[in-house]
Protein backbone atom coordinates (compact mmCIF):
# COMPACT_ATOMS: atom_id res chain seq x y z
CA UNK A 1 0.00 0.00 0.00
CA UNK A 2 1.44 3.36 -1.04
CA UNK A 3 0.42 6.13 1.43
CA UNK A 4 -0.23 9.33 -0.52
CA UNK A 5 -0.61 12.43 1.62
CA UNK A 6 -2.41 15.10 -0.40
CA UNK A 7 -2.72 18.81 0.25
CA UNK A 8 -6.34 19.78 0.83
CA UNK A 9 -7.90 23.23 0.67
CA UNK A 10 -11.71 23.65 0.52
CA UNK A 11 -11.22 26.41 -2.04
CA UNK A 12 -9.58 23.90 -4.40
CA UNK A 13 -11.53 20.82 -3.37
CA UNK A 14 -12.45 19.89 -6.93
CA UNK A 15 -8.73 19.74 -7.71
CA UNK A 16 -8.20 17.26 -4.88
CA UNK A 17 -10.77 14.86 -6.32
CA UNK A 18 -9.45 15.21 -9.86
CA UNK A 19 -5.92 14.43 -8.65
CA UNK A 20 -7.00 11.35 -6.69
CA UNK A 21 -8.98 10.07 -9.69
CA UNK A 22 -5.98 10.55 -11.95
CA UNK A 23 -3.75 8.56 -9.57
CA UNK A 24 -6.27 5.70 -9.43
CA UNK A 25 -6.61 5.71 -13.22
CA UNK A 26 -2.93 4.88 -13.65
CA UNK A 27 -1.62 3.05 -10.60
CA UNK A 28 -0.63 -0.61 -10.68
CA UNK A 29 -0.35 -0.79 -6.88
CA UNK A 30 -2.87 -0.15 -4.10
CA UNK A 31 -2.77 3.39 -2.69
CA UNK A 32 -4.28 5.13 0.30
CA UNK A 33 -5.08 8.84 0.22
CA UNK A 34 -4.61 10.93 3.38
CA UNK A 35 -5.90 14.50 2.89
CA UNK A 36 -4.02 17.12 4.88
CA UNK A 37 -7.14 19.01 5.90
CA UNK A 38 -6.24 21.73 8.38
CA UNK A 39 -9.55 21.22 10.19
CA UNK A 40 -8.36 17.78 11.35
CA UNK A 41 -4.73 18.55 12.22
CA UNK A 42 -5.16 20.22 15.58
CA UNK A 43 -3.85 23.67 14.82
CA UNK A 44 -3.36 26.46 12.31
CA UNK A 45 -0.53 25.59 9.94
CA UNK A 46 -1.22 28.27 7.34
CA UNK A 47 0.12 31.47 8.92
CA UNK A 48 1.01 32.99 5.55
CA UNK A 49 0.87 32.00 1.90
CA UNK A 50 -2.19 31.03 -0.09
CA UNK A 51 -2.73 27.28 0.36
CA UNK A 52 -4.03 25.83 3.60
CA UNK A 53 -1.39 23.08 3.46
CA UNK A 54 1.63 25.31 2.96
CA UNK A 55 3.19 24.12 6.25
CA UNK A 56 1.18 21.03 7.17
CA UNK A 57 3.00 19.00 4.49
CA UNK A 58 5.97 18.87 6.86
CA UNK A 59 3.83 16.98 9.38
CA UNK A 60 3.85 13.85 7.22
CA UNK A 61 6.71 12.00 9.01
CA UNK A 62 5.14 12.86 12.39
CA UNK A 63 1.72 11.63 11.23
CA UNK A 64 3.38 8.44 9.95
CA UNK A 65 4.95 7.84 13.37
CA UNK A 66 8.42 8.50 11.95
CA UNK A 67 8.34 5.11 10.26
CA UNK A 68 8.27 3.81 6.71
CA UNK A 69 7.96 5.90 3.58
CA UNK A 70 5.27 8.26 2.28
CA UNK A 71 4.51 10.33 -0.76
CA UNK A 72 3.35 13.93 -0.41
CA UNK A 73 1.79 15.84 -3.31
CA UNK A 74 0.21 19.28 -3.43
CA UNK A 75 -2.51 17.41 -5.28
CA UNK A 76 -5.11 20.17 -5.53
CA UNK A 77 -3.30 21.63 -8.54
CA UNK A 78 -1.88 18.43 -9.99
CA UNK A 79 -2.81 15.66 -12.40
CA UNK A 80 -1.08 12.28 -12.38
CA UNK A 81 -0.43 10.69 -15.77
CA UNK A 82 2.07 8.04 -14.69
CA UNK A 83 2.01 5.03 -12.41
CA UNK A 84 2.86 6.11 -8.84
CA UNK A 85 4.31 2.62 -8.33
CA UNK A 86 7.12 3.73 -10.66
CA UNK A 87 7.71 6.79 -8.50
CA UNK A 88 7.57 4.66 -5.35
CA UNK A 89 10.26 2.40 -6.81
CA UNK A 90 12.70 5.35 -6.87
CA UNK A 91 13.06 5.36 -3.05
CA UNK A 92 16.67 5.90 -2.00
CA UNK A 93 17.52 4.67 1.51
CA UNK A 94 20.36 7.19 1.78
CA UNK A 95 18.03 10.18 1.32
CA UNK A 96 15.73 11.72 3.90
CA UNK A 97 13.60 13.20 1.14
CA UNK A 98 13.59 13.17 -2.65
CA UNK A 99 12.25 16.03 -4.75
CA UNK A 100 12.36 17.50 -8.24
CA UNK A 101 15.00 20.22 -7.93
CA UNK A 102 13.45 23.05 -9.94
CA UNK A 103 15.56 26.09 -10.82
CA UNK A 104 13.48 28.70 -12.63
CA UNK A 105 12.03 32.21 -12.60
CA UNK A 106 8.25 32.30 -12.79
CA UNK A 107 6.45 33.55 -15.86
CA UNK A 108 3.46 34.55 -13.72
CA UNK A 109 3.97 37.48 -11.32
CA UNK A 110 0.59 36.73 -9.69
CA UNK A 111 -1.14 33.42 -9.04
CA UNK A 112 -4.73 32.22 -8.55
CA UNK A 113 -6.00 35.13 -10.62
CA UNK A 114 -9.58 36.18 -9.98
CA UNK A 115 -10.00 34.12 -6.80
CA UNK A 116 -9.92 34.84 -3.07
CA UNK A 117 -6.49 33.20 -3.06
CA UNK A 118 -4.94 35.66 -5.51
CA UNK A 119 -1.47 36.71 -4.37
CA UNK A 120 2.00 37.66 -5.62
CA UNK A 121 3.88 34.72 -7.09
CA UNK A 122 7.33 35.50 -5.74
CA UNK A 123 10.57 33.95 -6.89
CA UNK A 124 12.75 32.33 -4.25
CA UNK A 125 15.42 29.60 -4.06
CA UNK A 126 14.14 26.03 -4.34
CA UNK A 127 10.68 27.16 -5.35
CA UNK A 128 8.29 24.19 -5.62
CA UNK A 129 10.81 21.62 -4.38
CA UNK A 130 8.45 20.67 -1.55
CA UNK A 131 5.36 20.41 -3.75
CA UNK A 132 6.08 16.74 -4.39
CA UNK A 133 8.15 14.78 -1.86
CA UNK A 134 9.09 11.13 -1.59
CA UNK A 135 9.71 11.01 2.16
CA UNK A 136 11.80 8.57 4.16
CA UNK A 137 9.76 9.11 7.34
CA UNK A 138 12.04 6.86 9.38
CA UNK A 139 15.15 8.92 8.64
CA UNK A 140 16.50 10.53 11.77
CA UNK A 141 16.65 13.94 10.05
CA UNK A 142 12.87 14.23 10.33
CA UNK A 143 12.82 13.78 14.11
CA UNK A 144 13.51 17.49 14.60
CA UNK A 145 10.17 18.37 12.99
CA UNK A 146 7.26 18.25 15.44
CA UNK A 147 3.92 20.05 15.31
CA UNK A 148 5.26 22.59 17.80
CA UNK A 149 8.45 23.59 16.02
CA UNK A 150 6.86 23.52 12.55
CA UNK A 151 4.63 26.34 13.80
CA UNK A 152 7.74 28.30 14.84
CA UNK A 153 9.93 27.78 11.76
CA UNK A 154 9.87 30.15 8.80
CA UNK A 155 8.62 29.19 5.37
CA UNK A 156 12.14 29.63 3.97
CA UNK A 157 13.62 27.22 6.52
CA UNK A 158 11.01 24.57 5.84
CA UNK A 159 10.58 24.73 2.07
CA UNK A 160 14.32 24.99 1.39
CA UNK A 161 15.07 22.09 3.76
CA UNK A 162 17.54 24.28 5.63
CA UNK A 163 17.07 22.19 8.79
CA UNK A 164 18.66 19.06 7.31
CA UNK A 165 22.05 18.30 5.77
CA UNK A 166 21.81 19.09 2.07
CA UNK A 167 23.28 15.78 0.97
CA UNK A 168 20.14 14.16 2.41
CA UNK A 169 17.93 15.90 -0.16
CA UNK A 170 17.80 13.46 -3.06
CA UNK A 171 16.57 14.12 -6.57
CA UNK A 172 13.65 12.88 -8.66
CA UNK A 173 13.22 13.08 -12.46
CA UNK A 174 11.60 16.32 -13.57
CA UNK A 175 8.75 14.53 -15.32
CA UNK A 176 7.37 13.62 -11.88
CA UNK A 177 6.64 17.29 -11.09
CA UNK A 178 6.28 19.00 -14.44
CA UNK A 179 5.30 22.66 -13.98
CA UNK A 180 2.92 22.91 -16.92
CA UNK A 181 2.25 26.64 -16.72
CA UNK A 182 5.98 27.39 -16.40
CA UNK A 183 7.62 24.84 -18.69
CA UNK A 184 4.85 24.36 -21.27
CA UNK A 185 3.43 21.14 -22.67
CA UNK A 186 5.26 17.84 -22.33
CA UNK A 187 3.82 14.57 -23.61
CA UNK A 188 6.34 12.64 -21.49
CA UNK A 189 5.38 14.24 -18.16
CA UNK A 190 4.32 11.76 -15.47
CA UNK A 191 2.71 14.36 -13.21
CA UNK A 192 1.43 17.78 -14.26
CA UNK A 193 1.48 20.69 -11.83
CA UNK A 194 -0.25 24.03 -12.44
CA UNK A 195 1.54 26.33 -10.00
CA UNK A 196 -0.23 29.56 -10.95
CA UNK A 197 -3.77 28.16 -10.75
CA UNK A 198 -5.72 25.07 -11.75
CA UNK A 199 -7.74 25.08 -14.98
CA UNK A 200 -10.94 25.19 -12.89
CA UNK A 201 -10.20 28.87 -12.25
CA UNK A 202 -11.52 30.81 -15.28
CA UNK A 203 -8.35 32.88 -15.65
CA UNK A 204 -6.31 29.68 -15.97
CA UNK A 205 -8.69 27.63 -18.10
CA UNK A 206 -6.38 27.81 -21.13
CA UNK A 207 -3.20 26.74 -19.34
CA UNK A 208 -1.03 24.06 -21.00
CA UNK A 209 -2.61 20.60 -20.70
CA UNK A 210 -5.86 22.13 -19.36
CA UNK A 211 -7.91 19.86 -21.65
CA UNK A 212 -6.52 16.82 -19.86
CA UNK A 213 -7.56 18.24 -16.51
CA UNK A 214 -11.11 18.90 -17.72
CA UNK A 215 -11.26 15.41 -19.23
CA UNK A 216 -10.51 13.81 -15.84
CA UNK A 217 -12.98 16.19 -14.19
CA UNK A 218 -15.77 15.03 -16.53
CA UNK A 219 -14.84 11.40 -15.98
CA UNK A 220 -14.94 11.91 -12.21
CA UNK A 221 -18.36 13.55 -12.42
CA UNK A 222 -19.75 10.72 -14.58
CA UNK A 223 -18.54 8.09 -12.14
CA UNK A 224 -20.20 9.97 -9.28
CA UNK A 225 -23.62 9.75 -10.91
Amino acid sequence: MIPVYVGFDPREEIGYHVFCSSVLNNTSAPVSFIPLDQRTLGGDYQRDGTNAFIYSRFLVPYLAGYSGWALFADGCDMLCRGDVAELWALRDLYSAVQVVKHDYKTRHPRKYLGTSMEAPNDNYPRKNWSSLMLINCAHFAWRSLTPENIKEMSGAELHRFEWMKQELVGELPRQWNWLADEYGENSEAKLLHWTAGIPAFPAHADAPHAREWFSILEQTKRHAC
